[in-house]
């Protein structure tokens, strides 16, 4: 389990993010929704790190992450797999290269053992007999499962997807999200997705995390968005005729 308590970020004398507190759950999808310039992303890049938080503490399995030396988070870092907005693979890098850059960085591995990981993480996303590509060289959706393949390289405990169906076509996207739901069943990871993409919120989504200008404004599970009363949530999930649609022949 993940634990935040607390959490503020401010970027000079702008504040981003108010004395958030929440956790997510082990062995599932929990998802940060919220409209653009929320704070979601500053969240999720706040909890692994990326970003130091001006208040707070973060727990991994009870570890305060907060507190810890640089030396220390680089342990709890090797369970951690990123898949970032866009993917962020290394243009001039093979697929294969690119699933081997975390296994090369934190793993004591031999360049054939890496090789043989990196082939098997890329075999278990659908991207085979591709090791040599560049990633200019392949879709979009491809990009996206090798970042997940190369998230998932080191066998992390906890994997963190920030808009992870960003610039997909809809087919694509749920591809992507159903990818990201087998992988953390089958491997038992808690997963912590950053996404606006409702598709995702309503298909996968076990623990939902509502931001709103900064602050934790709701939190619950998928089916409970439903039924909830919370305006500035309703204003968000059913902005769509389609989705004002579901929840009226649910109510």
């Amino acid at each position: 389990m993940i634990e935040i308590q607390n959490i503020s970020k401010s970027f000079r004398n702008t504040q981003v993010l108010f004395d958030i507190s929440t956790s997510f759950e082990e062995g599932k999808v929990n998802l940060i929704i919220g409209q653009s310039g929320s704070g979601k992303t500053v969240l999720l890049k706040s909890i692994v790190g990326l970003h130091e938080v001006d208040a707070g503490n973060i727990f991994f399995h009870g570890r305060n992450f907060t507190t810890m030396s640089f030396k220390e988070r680089k342990e709890i870092r090797k369970e951690i797999g990123m898949v970032f907005q866009g993917g962020a693979l290394f243009d001039s890098s093979t697929l294969e290269e690119n699933v081997m850059f975390p296994l090369r960085m934190f793993a004591n591995m031999s360049v054939e053992e890496a090789r043989e990981r990196a082939n098997f993480c890329l075999k278990r996303v659908e991207v085979e007999n591709r090791n040599n590509l560049y990633p200019a060289e392949i879709s979009g959706g491809m990009q996206k499962r090798v970042a997940i393949a190369r998230a998932i390289a080191l066998n992390p405990k906890y994997l963190f997807c920030d808009e992870p169906n960003s610039g997909l076509d809809p087919r694509t996207a749920i591809v992507i999200d159903n990818l990201i739901k087998e992988i953390i069943t089958e491997y038992n990871i808690t997963c912590v997705v950053n996404t606006h993409d409702m598709n995702s919120v309503m298909e996968i989504g076990d623990k939902i995390v509502f931001i709103y200008q900064g602050k934790k404004w709701w939190e619950g599970k998928r089916d409970e968005i439903w039924e909830t009363n919370n305006v500035e949530l309703n204003d968000f999930v059913f902005a769509s005729e389609l989705y004002k649609k579901i929840r009226k022949s649910k109510l």
